[in-house]
């Protein structure tokens, strides 16, 4: 789907090609489509955030008086940093699953949106 494999690669992050080399289903439905992505970028940060939290809970235990909870904080923001190029382009795919989904017998029908 992305015609760089490196999500870290910043100036290639978003580089995609205009339709698929397989069915030749365009990749944006529309302008401005990928907007929607910030909202499901957001929900698997939030996820990640909970998922840290509860595994930072069960192994070492949450507490403000020995700054437990301050070094998970520490943990998690970095975390998000790091994944945020793979969270971005995860986004995508997850978007734009939600309005094209996969068909077998993609090669006898029209993609959608043409």
């Amino acid at each position: 789907m992305f015609s760089n494999k490196n999500p870290w690669n910043f100036k290639k992050l978003f580089d995609m090609p205009v339709s698929c080399p397989q069915c030749g289903q365009r990749y944006e439905l529309e302008p401005g489509f990928w907007y929607g992505t910030g909202y499901v970028s957001y929900a698997l940060s939030v996820a990640l955030s909970v998922t840290t939290f509860v595994a930072w809970f069960v192994l070492i235990g949450m507490s403000t008086s020995d700054n437990r909870f301050f070094f998970w904080l520490g943990t998690n923001i970095f975390l998000l940093i790091a994944l945020q190029p793979w969270l971005m382009r995860l986004s995508r795919v997850i978007y734009l699953y939600f309005f094209v989904k996969y068909d077998p017998n993609h090669k006898d029908k029209p993609a959608v949106g043409e």
